[in-house]
């Protein structure tokens, strides 16, 4: 006659029971108390404005410097005279578009890049809730131009305004779908650091100052 082993009668008792509770629990779940949380709306509140007002106002909160302009007679006037009033004599820019403007201010692009005074880029899109321009490496100014130069300047057009940072992650996604770059920044004003001492610093790990000139017309 065989002994019986109680401390094993006693753990698959155990075992028996706590299988016997999952399964009624899985038989009939427990609904999930706040199911609107579970990723199906977006937790941020829906447009209340124009794109392009609160665009400018998220952007100017974060000390960029923006400017609406309504076709590119009225871009070519406002470039003009930021670039005399500051006094912007090395202007780096090699996208075809807006060397052709610097040509109509005859102005000629300069070609080096870390020792030039501005850039000038355009974008891929701009998102109007957090006033951020969105830039990638597969644009003609790559990665670098826009974080080199210790003022940036971009040009974006209204086509090119969307209102949620995931609508532009959508947007990026569709349009590289086969190829997709090796950079994408979200961009929101100058460069800033407060790690020392708590003391807000521009400047430091890129541009001091960051303009952005939205056309209402593309050319």
């Amino acid at each position: 006659m065989s002994k019986i082993h109680w401390p094993f009668i006693m753990a698959s008792a155990s075992k028996e029971n706590i299988l016997k509770k999952i399964r009624e629990a899985l038989s009939s779940p427990v609904p999930l108390p706040f199911a609107e949380s579970e990723g199906t709306t977006s937790v941020f509140n829906a447009a209340s404005e124009d794109d392009a007002v609160q665009f400018a106002e998220e952007f100017t909160k974060l000390q960029g410097k923006f400017s609406f302009c309504t076709n590119e007679e009225e871009l070519l006037l406002q470039l003009a005279e930021l670039i005399k009033q500051q006094g912007y004599t090395k202007i780096y820019c090699i996208e075809p578009a807006f060397v052709r403007l610097l040509e109509l201010l005859s102005i000629k692009p300069y070609t080096d890049l870390p020792s030039c005074d501005v850039s000038i880029t355009g974008c891929e899109y701009l998102v109007a809730r957090t006033g951020s321009m969105v830039l990638s490496s597969a644009q003609i100014s790559g990665r670098s131009t826009s974080v080199y130069a210790p003022v940036h300047i971009c040009i974006a057009f209204n086509s090119q305004l969307l209102y949620d940072v995931k609508d532009a992650l959508s947007f990026i996604k569709e349009k590289y779908k086969d190829n997709f770059p090796s950079f994408v920044t979200f961009a929101t004003g100058p460069s800033r650091t407060a790690d020392i001492e708590k003391t807000l610093v521009t400047g430091v790990h890129g541009p001091k100052e960051v303009y952005c000139f939205l056309v209402e017309e593309n050319f």
